[in-house]
């Protein structure tokens, strides 16, 4: 069993995040209520008028996040990514219970939670623009000691 101690040990030697998966949208305020209600992400910070999104920070609570925006005619994106294309896992230590919220909240199960063989309680669903999410338990390989301090 994982104390308090322990993940306050794990998180004091884990780096902040510092890649952040972003996305565009086509509706960028849309897709951010939903990430937010659906599968739990918190509003960090939305800038932009109206429907328009110019950049936007969710955090996931359990560490790290995304960054998204609204999608911008093509001669005016100097990022243009095509809503919908996006895909990312997202570790959680509860995929039954984030399944159960996502799924009343109306998100596509794209796969029921299941167990896999690498030791991961995982599941999938698609967002209202397309967008691919994966959560499950494997949070990776932990660092070596010469890649975490920076060899």
């Amino acid at each position: 069993m994982v104390t308090k101690a322990d993940e306050q040990a794990a998180a004091a030697r884990t780096p902040a995040p510092q890649v952040w998966p972003t996305l565009r949208a086509k509706d960028a305020r849309a897709l951010i209520r939903f990430l937010v209600d659906a599968f739990g992400f918190e509003e960090t910070v939305v800038y932009g008028e109206g429907e328009r999104v110019d950049h936007a920070q969710l955090s996931w609570p359990e560490g790290g996040g995304v960054m998204l925006g609204s999608v911008k005619e093509a001669d005016a994106d100097s990022w243009p990514l095509r809503p919908g294309s996006f895909g990312a896992y997202v570790v959680t230590a509860h995929p039954d219970e984030l399944h159960a919220r996502a799924s009343a909240a109306g998100a596509e199960i794209t796969s029921a939670p299941h167990d896999t063989d690498y030791g991961s309680r995982d599941f999938a669903a698609r967002d209202p623009e397309g967008n691919r999410w994966s959560f499950g338990t494997y949070p990776g390989e932990p660092r070596s000691s010469s890649s975490a301090a920076g060899s």
